[in-house]
């Protein structure tokens, strides 16, 4: 999945440059965005009581983008385990493909016992969300 985003001013440093937690939001946005386009938007994630808690993240800076530049987010599932898999950000700037930064998440595959709030358990992916997602 590819997204873009535009660098705002709150999501700059004192520099004028990236500050490096808009890496981690952006990540964690084009994740439950790819999620939700493969059939699993927030509501139903909410109403069958699904959820997908991050249990590793980690990013690689690179270059850094300043206020106003244009990035495109490249998306894609790394890794696949029964419950859990692995989600691979590659941040480069729009007008030329320059690398920016890369990022993994970790994620788990859970429903809450008895709605929000309530322990989690972790379930085996659905085969259509797979499929979907090219697993």
């Amino acid at each position: 999945m590819r997204s873009r985003r535009t660098l705002a001013w709150g999501e700059c440093d004192p520099a004028g440059i990236i500050f490096y937690p808009t890496y981690y939001r952006w990540m964690d946005a084009a994740t439950w965005a790819m999620v939700a386009q493969a059939g699993y938007p927030a509501a139903r994630m909410r109403e069958e009581h699904f959820t997908m808690p991050l249990v590793d993240s980690q990013c690689a800076f690179k270059s850094s983008p300043q206020f106003g530049d244009e990035v495109e987010v490249r998306s894609q599932i790394s890794k696949w385990g029964r419950s859990s898999f692995t989600v691979t950000h590659d941040f480069v700037m729009a007008a030329d493909g320059r690398a920016l930064a890369r990022g993994t998440e970790s994620r788990v595959w859970c429903r809450y016992e008895a709605g929000p709030g309530s322990p989690l358990k972790s379930e085996a992916l659905p085969a259509d969300l797979r499929a979907a997602l090219g697993g």
